[in-house]
C-alpha cells in the first residue's frame, strides 16, 4: 500500500557542514542531481536538505569514499577527478553517448549521537520501529542513540534515445551495501506509469523496508511512502513528469567500534521522469 502526502516546507539556510552532519540532526536526505549543458555533457552536484528541496554541496575526497560512471562501454572511476584538497562545487561529465547513465556515489562513514527522544522520532520516521522495541526491551530507551552512518547514492541520466544501447544500465548493482535499483525498461519510464524498485542490504534482498519517493511540483513536496514485500521488491505509481527522489535508511547493530552502537546506511536514487518515456 502507499500513502502519499504533499507537504510545503520552511527550509532554514544549510551551510557547507551540513554534508558531514547526522541524517537526522537538521538536514535529512542527500542526493545528487544534474543540469544539462552543451554539446551533450552534464554537471554533477551534490545537495543536503529537506522534503526534497536543498543547497548544493560540493565534492570531496573528505567526503567520498567511491564515485562511479557507469555506461554500456563500462565503468569509469570518478574519484581520482575529486580535489585532494578543497571541495569541486560541480563535476563536468562531457559528451555524453546517447543512452542510460549510471553515476554511483558512496560517502565514508561518520558518527552522530542523539538524544534517545530525537533517535527515536528519526526512526520512527525512516520505519525502523524494531531498534525502538528492541531499546524499550533492553531498558535502553532513555539512553543516547550513537551511530555510525553512511550514505549510497545514485544518480540515472538519459541522454537521448536510451533504447538504442545499454537500455540495462539502469538496473545495474554497483555493490553498495544498501542499493535501490529500478526495474523497468526505458520507454516505460513516463508519467502515470508504475515504476518497480528492488531494495538490497549486502547483496541481498531487503524485506519491510519502508522506500520512499519525493517530488517537488510548484512550490509543494510530493511523498509517497511504500514497504518492499518478502523479496525487497516494491513498486510506486509516478503520477507527475520530472524529477524525482527514492530513499530508504536501514540499521543494523554496529561492528569493529567502541565509538557506536548502530550502523545506519542511507540509500538514494535519483532519476527524471519525461513524457513519453526516456527517449
Amino acid at each position: 500500500m502507499q500513502i502519499r502526502l504533499t507537504a510545503v516546507p520552511a527550509l532554514a539556510s544549510l551551510l557547507l557542514g551540513l554534508m558531514l552532519a547526522a541524517p537526522a540532526a537538521v538536514a535529512h536526505e542527500f542526493w545528487m542531481s544534474s543540469l544539462p549543458g552543451p554539446a551533450g555533457s552534464a554537471r554533477l552536484q551534490l545537495l543536503v536538505g529537506e522534503y526534497f528541496e536543498g543547497s548544493r554541496v560540493g565534492f570531496t575526497r573528505e567526503h567520498a569514499a567511491a564515485m562511479r560512471h557507469y555506461t554500456g562501454a563500462g565503468v569509469e572511476d570518478l574519484l581520482p577527478r575529486l580535489p585532494r584538497d578543497g571541495m569541486l562545487e560541480a563535476l563536468a561529465l562531457p559528451a555524453l553517448r546517447p543512452g542510460m547513465h549510471l553515476i554511483a556515489y558512496d560517502s565514508h562513514p561518520s558518527l552522530i549521537t542523539l538524544p534517545a527522544g530525537r533517535f527515536h522520532a528519526y526512526l520512527h520516521d525512516e520505519g525502523l520501529d524494531a531498534i525502538v522495541r528492541w531499546r524499550e526491551e533492553h531498558g535502553l530507551a532513555d539512553r543516547p542513540g550513537r551511530e555510525r552512518f553512511r550514505r549510497h547514492v545514485k544518480h540515472l541520466i538519459c541522454v537521448g534515445d536510451a533504447g538504442a544501447m545499454n537500455s540495462q544500465v539502469h538496473a545495474v548493482g554497483t555493490g553498495q551495501r544498501l542499493e535501490i535499483l529500478p526495474r523497468f525498461q526505458a520507454g516505460d519510464l513516463r508519467p502515470g506509469a508504475d515504476l518497480p524498485l528492488a531494495v538490497s542490504f549486502d547483496g541481498r534482498p531487503l524485506a519491510g523496508a519502508l522506500l520512499k519517493a519525493w517530488h517537488r511540483r510548484s512550490g509543494q513536496t510530493t511523498l509517497i511512502r511504500a514497504h518492499t514485500d518478502g523479496q525487497g521488491q516494491a513498486t510506486i505509481d509516478l503520477p507527475y513528469a520530472g524529477e524525482w527522489m527514492f530513499s530508504v535508511v536501514h540499521m543494523i547493530p554496529a561492528e569493529g567500534t567502541a565509538d557506536a552502537d548502530w550502523d545506519s546506511f542511507w540509500g538514494n536514487l535519483t532519476l527524471t521522469v519525461r513524457e513519453g518515456g526516456c527517449r
